[in-house]
């Protein structure tokens, strides 16, 4: 479930070193029962001790164990060499005579899977997620959550879990990267695989990229100054000084706060019925951001009485406060735990032996907005004697009632102060440091669209952030394959898309990189496409033929060059067989400029035998540059003959419109 803890409480856990007292040993928190440890290789395995102590690690695989000294922070760090794919192993690191296992480990194939919203879309948020969640039973794979943090400061933990995939597990997970796993798991099915989710919807590059190499970069120096004073205590309001104001903004906005609605005597005159558990939209509020309040009566049996109870109340999206017969029995104040069922504890005291009332204020800052709903689907309301023995169902007919909105309130509750999750360093120090250097194969990449009115910038940005990871985790150059963004239609973009496409594109220069080009399955209204899968295919490809020896195609056609011949520009392209143009107007996507830099539309035509695209306009007598798939939301109509699009491109140097900085 997702959980961001705010930056105030992060900023000094690296001089809180969670080291043991006591004579105990823990490993870090990455490594968990269920997780995959890449296979042969010297695999870094970490956790505590006590400082100074003796250290001791053996896999179930060996007859040898690997010491170690834990430094004077009660750190230690070992190399595990990890046999051939298969499983299940236990990991068990001992000191004096505390010992701590790893159960249920496999040896195979690890994959850090990384960027921005449509690297973190959930399974459960796609209609082809939730039909391949049901046949997701992949004992062999394995399922690594990295919850949503920030730091100001490198951190050497973060809150994980690993899980086996099934129908459930998998679906608050990562729609591309489980389509990649199980691309993956068609082609080597004997092999584990792990996948790792470190993603947060809406990010940019900088967030998750070091100091050292932003400041080496520049352009980021006077914000990392800031993000030192914060290291130091200065900065302005903490997380809960702007989270105070906020709800105290709510106390004196919303009408249910001020008017009470929560008390038993309400006048529900005016309030509607509604179905719980539920999502918003389901209530004939679809598209409404703010505080939706719920209310029912019950009666407990009559041997209920002095008896303590439970109320599970399931999922809320994403905040809460609940109350029975006025009081209030428990609360989620701080967001980004939509996906964490609620159970709060009733005191006997608390209850009537007639009617009581329930009431929930939920309060859902964006998104859709729920009741009793988890990402698994509707779950159930229940009030249950304290030892689970007995318990009532609370779903069905309640009465609900809208409270004010977001806009209302200024806004959702600041999630930080000023640094938050796309400060630069805030991800790289809170989701990736703690990773480092965790064997893996490689990482796969979807991000981009929160830098794209800065694509000159990226052009450096990105290629820097690679080499920076790279750096870190001291494993040459693993395998790095991204995503390039899809179209959409953002308002007001005068090219800024097509040059961030371009700037990925232009990052391939780097070693044992790959781009999965998702052209053709985007969608203009949507900046979130939902052809997941078959952008986790795209990016399996590149890892079969690039990293496991699979032959297959895994790139769609890609310019080599052009040649210009009065109003004739020639194109030559690689991965180029079966070279065709799809669909009823094939030249659609292609402009074509002379030496006044105008563009214009183009017709174009492929001469397949050679590979090539001859493209030209009757009112370009004298060409210069052509264009391809430039706009915001085009589509790629360009393809070979495995069935992979070509990314936009042009063949201008002309000046960029996108910001360098």
């Amino acid at each position: 479930m997702p959980r961001m803890l705010p930056a105030s409480a992060l900023l000094f856990l690296t001089l809180l070193t969670p080291a043991c007292g006591g004579g105990e040993v823990r490993f870090a928190n990455v490594f968990g029962d269920h997780m995959v440890l890449q296979r042969e290789t010297a695999a870094a395995i970490w956790g505590t001790s006590d400082p100074g102590a003796e250290v001791s690690v053996q896999g179930s695989w060996s007859e040898e164990a690997v010491a170690t000294t834990a430094g004077a922070d009660g750190r230690w760090q070992v190399e595990l060499a990890t046999p051939e794919a298969g499983g299940p192993h236990t990991v068990t690191a001992t000191s004096g005579g505390a010992s701590a296992s790893l159960r249920d480990v496999l040896s195979g194939e690890v994959w850090v899977c990384s960027g921005q919203s449509n690297m973190e879309w959930n399974m459960a948020w796609l209609e082809q997620g939730v039909d391949a969640a049901k046949l997701a039973d992949h004992p062999l794979l394995r399922l690594g959550f990295i919850e949503k943090t920030i730091a100001a400061a490198p951190q050497h933990e973060v809150e994980a879990r690993w899980e086996v995939c099934t129908p459930n597990t998998v679906l608050p997970f990562s729609a591309t990267a489980y389509f990649f796993g199980r691309e993956l798991m068609r082609s080597m099915p004997d092999v584990p695989i792990g996948l790792v989710r470190s993603a947060w919807g809406g990010t940019v590059a900088e967030a998750w990229t070091s100091e050292e190499t932003l400041r080496r970069l520049g352009g980021f120096d006077e914000t990392l100054d800031r993000v030192g004073a914060l290291r130091d205590g200065g900065g302005g309001d903490t997380v809960e000084q702007l989270q105070a104001k906020w709800w105290a903004r709510v106390a004196a906005t919303d009408p249910g706060m001020k008017e009470r609605w929560q008390l038993p005597q309400t006048d529900l005159a005016d309030w509607e019925t509604g179905q719980v558990p539920t999502m918003f939209a389901q209530l004939g509020w679809a598209g409404f951001d703010g505080l939706g309040w719920f209310r029912r009566s019950f009666e407990v049996p009559p041997h209920w009485q002095g008896k303590d109870l439970v109320l599970h109340l399931g999922a809320v999206d994403d905040m809460d406060v609940t109350w029975i017969n006025g009081q209030e029995i428990g609360a989620v104040r701080v967001p980004g735990r939509y996906q964490s069922a609620r159970s709060y504890p009733v005191p006997a005291a608390l209850l009537t032996a007639g009617v009581n009332t329930l009431a929930v204020c939920a309060v859902d800052t964006g998104g859709a907005g729920t009741i009793g709903w988890s990402s698994s689907g509707p779950s159930s309301v229940r009030l249950a004697l304290a030892d689970g023995s007995e318990e009532l169902v609370l779903d069905g007919e309640w009465r609900v009632k809208r409270g004010c909105t977001m806009g209302d309130l200024g806004g959702p509750m600041p999630t930080s102060g000023w640094f938050d999750q796309n400060g630069p360093t805030a991800l790289s120090n809170g989701m990736i440091e703690p990773l480092v250097p965790m064997a893996m194969r490689g990482v796969i990449w979807y991000q981009g669209e929160s830098n794209r009115e800065r694509a000159l910038q990226y052009r450096e940005l990105f290629p820097a952030m690679i080499r920076d990871w790279r750096t870190r985790w001291g494993r040459g150059d693993f395998p790095f394959y991204w995503v390039q963004i899809a179209p959409f239609g953002y308002g007001g973009d005068r090219g800024e898309a097509a040059e961030l496409r371009e700037a990925q594109t232009m990052a391939l220069s780097l070693p044992n990189t790959g781009q999965a080009v998702t052209m053709d399955i985007g969608d203009p209204g949507d900046i979130h496409p939902q052809e997941k899968a078959e952008v986790g295919r795209r990016l399996a490809l590149i890892a079969l033929a690039r990293d496991y020896g699979v032959d297959v195609p895994y790139q769609g056609p890609m310019l080599s060059s052009v040649d210009i011949n009065g109003p004739n520009a020639i194109l030559r392209f690689d991965h180029a067989e079966g070279l065709e143009l799809r669909g009823d107007d094939p030249s659609r996507w292609f402009s074509i400029a002379g030496k006044d830099q105008v563009f214009r539309p183009a017709k174009a035509e492929v001469m397949q035998a050679k590979g090539l695209i001859t493209v030209w306009s009757d009112e370009v007598p004298d060409a210069r540059a052509v264009r391809f798939a430039w706009g915001a939301a085009d589509a790629s109509n360009l393809f070979n003959a495995a069935g992979l699009p070509a990314p936009s491109f042009r063949t201008d140097p002309w000046p960029a419109v996108s910001r360098a900085r």
